[in-house]
């Protein structure tokens, strides 16, 4: 049997990260990218905000939010016209469930994976001279 190199040294390489897709027939899909858009909006109150957090366009955020809308029974973001106030977005209580739930399966894949996912990172040739 052949003698495996030592694994990277752990100190200089990332951990591995688990990015979920998970895909809901050929038009839906919830992925890394919406969760974080949907926890920006719920964090500022705005989808042009929530793209700016993430180095999106507000037309890129806002195209999400409407495939998240058409996708689900009911809105995962409301939108608030502009006003006195300027208006802004809020997430749903439907769009929070979504969220809790795409999390959780989140965390279960990665828990259920990382014996794996170690085993994969302990196979890796030395990565640091591409940085």
């Amino acid at each position: 049997m052949t003698e495996l190199p030592p694994p990277p040294d752990s100190d200089d390489d990332p951990d591995p990260r688990l990015r979920l897709r998970i895909l809901f027939g050929d038009s839906a899909m919830l992925g890394p990218g919406k969760a974080e858009l949907l926890d920006h909006i719920a964090e500022t109150g705005s989808i042009a905000a929530a793209g700016r957090a993430m180095a999106m366009s507000y037309k890129r955020a806002w195209s999400l939010v409407e495939e998240m809308n058409r996708a689900f029974r009911a809105p995962l973001v409301e939108r608030n016209r502009g006003g006195t106030r300027g208006g802004g977005a809020r997430r749903t209580e439907p769009g929070a469930r979504v969220l809790a739930h795409y999390r959780r399966v989140e965390r279960a894949a990665a828990a259920a994976g990382a014996e794996d996912i170690a085993a994969l990172k302990s196979l890796l040739s030395d990565m640091s001279h591409q940085k």
